[in-house]
């Protein structure tokens, strides 16, 4: 009998549960990527359920490693979900590293079944055959038809997902912070839950500014193979708000999403935020009331004081790969926002909550 049934003392902290909390599911709210394709959560959960069969069919079992390249989209999110939940382990592949760095990162992580974007086909090709782990590859492509989708489309939409330890490991990543090859890190379920919960408590209370809440619509403009897009599509899809998924980071893209879609909660680089504001196309897109985080190097002053400028709230945050990633993000009081622009912008460049009387 598995020990984890009907046991209330011995709850498990699991990704499952952070895709099945009743908490704000929505059926009909939209889960989006780029101009390619938009469904219903409800839909989302049914081909949750899909992949998971798909991968069982696959032979993947408890243990076993699925490796995803691809860009920010739908089929990664369900990837989030369908791969840990079914007890295998998702492998974030960074698609930026060397053919070599890619090899090593697959052979270290044991990967047994690749999903792969047929833009970095070419990319395969060059190590394809030196890979003595992987036992299937399965091609993504956005438009028209391709192999996940009919693979998806054979399945069912139920799956009875099981109860295990929530020190499972649900996910790996490779950092390239050091010297040397890759270094792997990986992720367990109950990390995961607890740094979902914790940064959504963080988020979410706040009196005014940098708030995610059931009203906002999310869109990444952090690569999903970075430590899970900074853990954000975690917290979106507990609280079963609108998610926008952009594809390839190309600015007047970005830009078109967030007008068409009214994205109010993004997260990114400060080269990315740069990009878009100097993008020919900014000075036509209303960006006023845009929050971002901004993490992985520090915020510039005078970037900060360019995106207050227009009205977008942004503020920084700070945190490593191994942390999941997210330590500290700032939080301005209702008093500090009275403050004049560039008092602000020095706030808001900083990484952590401030004090009532403005201390870090």
């Amino acid at each position: 009998m598995n020990q984890y049934v009907n046991d209330p003392s011995n709850y498990q902290l699991l990704i499952k549960n952070l895709l099945f909390s009743p908490v704000a599911f929505d059926p009909d709210q939209e889960i989006i990527y780029a101009n390619y394709r938009r469904h219903s959560y409800q839909t989302f959960h049914d081909r949750v359920r899909q992949l998971a069969n798909a991968l069982t069919h696959m032979g993947v079992k408890k243990g076993d490693t699925v490796a995803v390249m691809d860009y920010d989209s739908h089929r990664y999110l369900e990837c989030y979900f369908a791969i840990p939940m079914i007890g295998a382990k998702l492998h974030m592949i960074n698609v930026r590293l060397s053919p070599e760095q890619i090899l090593y990162t697959i052979d270290h992580a044991e990967d047994d079944v690749l999903l792969i974007h047929e833009e970095f086909l070419p990319l395969l090709d060059q190590i394809k055959g030196r890979i003595d782990t992987i036992n299937d590859y399965v091609v993504l492509r956005d438009e028209g038809d391709c192999e996940y989708e009919q693979r998806l489309a054979a399945q069912p939409t139920e799956f009875d997902f099981p109860d295990f330890d929530e020190n499972t490991v649900a996910t790996t990543f490779y950092t390239t912070g050091t010297t040397g090859m890759p270094k792997g890190v990986f992720f367990t379920h109950r990390q995961l839950v607890l740094h979902t919960l914790g940064i959504l408590s963080s988020l979410g209370t706040n009196a005014v500014q940098g708030r995610l809440h059931q009203g906002d619509i999310y869109m990444p403009i952090t690569p999903m193979f970075h430590v899970h897009a900074w853990g954000l599509p975690y917290m979106a899809t507990m609280l079963g708000i609108k998610q926008v998924y952009p594809g390839k980071y190309i600015p007047d893209v970005l830009l078109g999403l967030i007008e068409q879609e009214k994205v109010t909660f993004s997260h990114c680089v400060p080269t990315i935020l740069h990009l878009l504001l100097n993008s020919p196309k900014s000075s036509s897109v209303n960006l006023a009331g845009w929050k971002v985080v901004i993490g992985g190097a520090a915020l510039p002053k005078a970037l900060c004081q360019a995106a207050l400028a227009r009205n977008i709230d942004v503020f920084a945050g700070y945190g490593m790969s191994e942390t999941g990633p997210i330590l500290s993000i700032v939080q301005l009081t209702p008093e500090h926002l009275e403050r004049d622009m560039d008092t602000q912008a020095e706030y808001r460049a900083k990484t952590g909550k401030k004090s009532r009387d403005g201390r870090h």
